[in-house]
């Protein structure tokens, strides 16, 4: 069984580097899942809110454009000291009132109850907490005020087999039907340096549930555009379809038959007043 390992998370962090603040631009593929991320902070946000991101990424950018007040937590140094610097670069200092080093699995030493309008935690934190996932949503629902909003975002089982099925294939049936049994990517597997779980759409909206968290939405991150990257490059040249394929791709990835899909799960939630 797959266990939480803290210091792993923040070396893999702290040697991913600059690469998490630049992984959302590669492609036009990665674009559109940063867009169906960013849709829900614009619908649901507001610019008084204050709002806690865990998971210092390149949606810190974006929730400056947003909000006013934002503190951004990570459990990698190096990735709060990047933020900082990309933020700053971007004169976008003036909206984020800190930084803070921590492990969402336990927010006390940091944050009291209820202190934030709205938490952000995209990217997919809560996939590398394993056995811990109900402690980290119950905190994270903790330091939300009553009424107050929650963005999850989380790593897709069958989306991430849809997504790299050549690869998947090429490893043996016995060792997938595992995987694909637990949802984890384990060490003692001996297939991947990404260590994670990968959540199926219902166990996710359950694990919000049980914690006492209402999910409003739940999305693919991309659905229709996730394995046609060669023909992207040629429609992201054309903005009048390059629009159109996003009003169909963020109606397509709340279709219930379609929101295992996208390499991502997007959870947009509320606490019970």
């Amino acid at each position: 069984m797959a266990t939480y390992n803290p210091d792993w998370v923040k070396t893999f962090y702290d040697q991913y580097g600059e690469k998490e603040w630049k992984r959302w631009d590669a492609s036009p593929v990665e674009q559109i899942k940063f867009q169906v991320h960013l849709y829900y902070l614009t619908r649901y946000l507001g610019k008084d809110d204050r709002v806690l991101e865990i998971g210092a990424g390149r949606f810190t950018q974006a929730l400056c454009r947003i909000a006013k007040k934002i503190v951004v937590a990570d459990i990698s140094p190096v990735q709060l000291q990047l933020n900082q610097e990309n933020v700053r670069g971007l004169g976008l200092a003036g909206s984020i009132e800190r930084w803070v080093e921590c492990d969402l699995c336990d927010l006390r030493p940091h944050f009291r109850d209820g202190e934030f309008d709205a938490v952000v935690c995209y990217g997919g934190p809560l996939s590398y907490v394993f056995e811990k996932r109900h402690q980290a949503v119950a905190e994270l629902l903790r330091v939300t005020r009553p009424g107050g909003r929650l963005f999850l975002g989380v790593m897709s089982l069958w989306g991430t087999v849809h997504h790299y099925l050549a690869g998947v294939l090429q490893v043996s049936p016995a060792l997938n039907r595992k995987i694909i049994a637990s949802g984890d990517l384990a060490s003692d597997l001996g297939i991947s340096t990404h260590l994670c779980h990968m959540y199926r759409a219902a166990e996710f909206k359950d694990l919000i549930e049980r914690a006492g968290g209402i999910v409003e939405v739940l999305s693919a991150s991309d659905c229709l555009s996730g394995t046609w990257a060669a023909q992207l490059e040629t429609i992201h040249e054309n903005v009048e379809v390059w629009q159109h394929l996003m009003e169909i791709e963020m109606e397509a990835c709340r279709e219930p038959g379609c929101v295992d899909m996208g390499t991502h799960l997007i959870a947009a939630c509320r606490k019970p007043a």
